[in-house]
């Protein structure tokens, strides 16, 4: 059996994005199918999705509404899917109201 081929993939996210580790989730677990075809290696990159956020954050609700201009119920409706996705995936995301949504830079400097 010949070796695995080498495959860079470079994961761009932000720390605090539910669809970013729903993506990386999904991605191990199309790599592990791959197991002995590729070898991977994952070269994870960040992304601030709010750059311009204040320290002190804000509403996670009102940020999400005023930033795609949905309503509550399509809040919440995201969220059930991204809670649905993450299950079947293998995890919990405990989005909730009243949560915060934070200036990342911070977390990616650590990160590095």
């Amino acid at each position: 059996m010949p070796a695995p081929t080498p495959l860079r993939i470079d994961f761009v996210s932000d720390v605090s994005c539910p669809w970013c580790a729903i993506g990386l989730a999904a991605l191990e677990q199309a790599l592990e199918r791959l197991d002995g075809i590729v070898q991977p290696q994952i070269h994870l990159q960040p992304f601030e999705l709010n750059p311009q956020m204040s320290a002190e954050g804000e509403d996670a609700t009102e940020h999400l509404m005023r930033k795609y201009g949905i309503d509550e119920a399509q809040v919440d409706a995201n969220r059930a899917v991204i809670r649905e996705r993450a299950a079947a995936l293998g995890f919990a995301f405990n989005m909730r109201r009243g949560s915060r949504v934070y200036n990342t830079f911070d977390a990616h400097r650590l990160l590095h």
